[in-house]
């Protein structure tokens, strides 16, 4: 009898140590990675703006070629140029549908900014491929649904003509939500924004601040990254996990 027990404690011991690695495994993400960048480069040449690793920016188009993005130290420092006419983009491609965007950020001041916009070139009922962002702002966090908000291109046009009804401004107030968040400036900070189905979610310093639902946000077919920055920001470390 004592060898039968041995025996049976054995195997359920053994049954339990497969079910809990089990268990263990089906815990770790399994997304791809598909973007990784740590900026650990130079420049060819500092004068020109050269980004590289895919990405690309707004520069030529909006501040008359002037550089406004530049390597250093590993990290990527990103400066309006005073003769731009629009905030800086720097941008990369990436297409997913679920994805976590994980980076390292700094803001220097208590006026700076960053938009962490997701855009799909291809969708036409929006300006520029707007479909959804996380703002940061030392004091904030906002997240926005563009595709059915202020970027549909029906409601951009009625803003620019300033011929927006009340009902019309409701529903673009609607398509977005702000959370309080003291962030220190001059600072790096941890961010991570998760985008699952409708649903946003933005943490900082491992600590959620915020998640927002609306429809435009579970766009299907997302395919690029845009940081935007109206001053100045610095980012580091960028990866985006699928969640698809």
């Amino acid at each position: 009898m004592k060898f039968t027990r041995l025996v049976t404690s054995v195997f359920t011991a053994g049954v339990l140590l497969l079910a809990t690695s089990t268990a263990v495994k089906a815990d770790k993400p399994t997304g791809r990675i598909l973007l990784q960048d740590d900026f650990e480069r130079s420049e060819a040449d500092p004068e020109k703006e050269d980004v590289g690793n895919g990405w690309g920016t707004n520069s030529r188009s909006r501040a008359r070629g002037v550089k406004q993005v530049d390597l250093v130290d590993g990290a990527m420092h990103i400066t309006r140029a005073e003769v731009a006419d629009h905030g800086v983009s720097v941008t990369h491609e990436v297409a997913f549908k679920d994805a976590t965007i994980n980076l390292r950020f700094k803001l220097p001041t208590k006026k700076d900014d960053l938009g962490i916009n997701i855009a799909d070139m291809k969708e036409k009922s929006v300006h520029a491929g707007h479909i959804c962002m996380a703002r940061i702002r030392p004091g904030s966090v906002e997240i926005l649904d563009l595709k059915t908000g202020n970027m549909k291109l029906e409601h951009r046009t009625a803003r620019q003509a300033g011929t927006v009804s009340p009902e019309v401004q409701k529903l673009i107030n609607g398509k977005k939500k702000k959370f309080q968040s003291k962030i220190a400036t001059d600072e790096w900070h941890d961010l991570s924004v998760q985008i699952k189905g409708a649903t946003m979610s933005v943490s900082i310093d491992g600590k959620l601040v915020g998640e927002f639902t609306s429809e435009g946000i579970g766009h299907a077919t997302k395919s690029r990254l845009r940081l935007a920055v109206n001053k100045s920001a610095w980012v580091d470390d960028v990866k985006i996990t699928s969640g698809d």
